[in-house]
């Protein structure tokens, strides 16, 4: 098989094509084909610095793919030894999305039983990796931050992988299974965030011709796309945010932005990014991370949930009663395992139903993976950006 390595620490130049032996799948293991790859922003930054012991290293996370093999210890004792994974009713052939914590550039990786989510009938590998991960990042966050029917939001990182995604979810009525903040209640609100449009392609479903541009959503047949009116309630106990602000590294993403549902665009070099808001959602971090917390309102909150680290000013905390909170998905999944697969089913019924489209920036093959890495390190990308072994 082939794969993508780094022996040094740098830029993309330091990503080596390579060939190798498949892996084996050991105890609790899936040994999976790759369709495809989830290029991110933590993965991308993992080359750029780390341990010099641990090179050479294997680079990402987010695949999609068919089960060959599963491993020992996955399996029920009564069925045959490579049939079946019974903790999430995998079988081999079945398609699935997860995370290989032994690097996901490659044709052929391993993923823990556990992390694995079955990929239904109606969806495409590349919707479900786009999907998944990003939009349990994006769920958890909103949990985190539980937003009132009046409050406002701003984000950073709005056209990454995740950022679009939380766009579009700060706009839908509430989502089965959030926290009851204060004051939210009522009935069912109205479905759907509005389809990107311009460089962006309406979504589309598994087996469905790919369209050429800037970015497109994810999918298959085409959908419908109504927009969510913002503040009113639905099953979850959660509003739309008020205002959403969405923060972004250019403002040529505005357009792709507000079609999204954003109702004010900034740019991170912009003097100021607009009225205090009651609720920062960083996913950037690094020198972003103050201005986030300086855009809070006093006595609002910031949910920080990167991995460009930063520092913030205690004066500042201390002076506007302001609050930060930390979200990493990893921890989330292993401490609320039954809130984990609730979202998993929220996050598909909302692909299904057209509320939320995952845009795709651009499908590179596997050996292109430093062009990958370029458009991420640029802030480029419109949505995801996916590697195709």
């Amino acid at each position: 098989m082939r794969r993508v390595r780094h022996y040094e620490y740098g830029g993309p130049e330091v990503l080596r094509l390579e060939d190798a032996p498949e892996p084996e799948p050991g105890p609790g293991e899936l040994l999976v084909r790759v369709t495809a790859i989830g290029v991110t922003l933590p993965a991308v930054r993992r080359v750029r610095a780390g341990d010099p012991a641990a090179l050479p290293a294997p680079i990402g996370g987010e695949v999609a793919g068919e089960v060959i093999a599963i491993g020992p210890a996955v399996l029920a004792p009564a069925l045959p030894t490579d049939a079946v994974a019974p903790a999430c009713e995998i079988r081999v052939g079945d398609r699935v999305t997860g995370l290989s914590f032994t690097g996901s550039y490659a044709e052929v990786v391993t993923v823990p039983a556990a992390l694995a989510t079955p990929i239904p009938e109606w969806a495409s590998d590349v919707l479900a990796v786009a999907l998944i991960r990003s939009g349990h990042v994006a769920l958890g966050v909103l949990a985190t931050a539980a937003p009132g029917p009046d409050e406002s939001m701003l984000i950073t990182g709005a056209a990454s992988g995740v950022g679009h995604l939380l766009v579009q979810l700060a706009g839908l009525p509430e989502l089965r299974g959030m926290p009851n903040p204060p004051g939210a209640a009522g009935a069912a609100g109205a479905a759907g965030a509005a389809g990107t449009a311009g460089t962006a392609r309406t979504a589309r479903t598994a087996g469905a011709a790919r369209t050429a541009g800037a970015a497109r959503t994810a999918g298959a047949a085409e959908l419908p796309g109504v927009r969510s009116p913002r503040g009113q309630a639905g099953p979850r106990g959660l509003r739309g945010a008020r205002r959403v602000v969405a923060a972004a590294g250019s403002r040529d993403k505005g357009g792709f932005l507000r079609d999204l549902g954003a109702n004010e665009v900034v740019a991170y070099a912009d003097e100021s990014w607009g009225a205090p808001v009651d609720i920062a959602l960083d996913a950037v971090g690094g020198d972003l991370l103050p201005r986030a917390l300086a855009a809070v309102r006093p006595g609002g909150r910031l949910i920080f949930f990167n991995s460009g680290g930063g520092t913030v000013p205690a004066h500042d905390l201390l002076a506007g009663a302001k609050t930060i909170t930390g979200f990493t998905v990893a921890r989330f999944a292993a401490t609320q395992p039954d809130r984990y697969r609730a979202d998993t089913e929220e996050l598909w019924e909302l692909a299904r139903t057209g509320r939320l489209r995952p845009a795709i920036h651009a499908e590179l093959p596997l050996a292109r993976a430093a062009e990958a890495h370029r458009i991420i390190e640029a802030r480029a990308n419109l949505g995801k950006v996916i590697l195709r072994p």
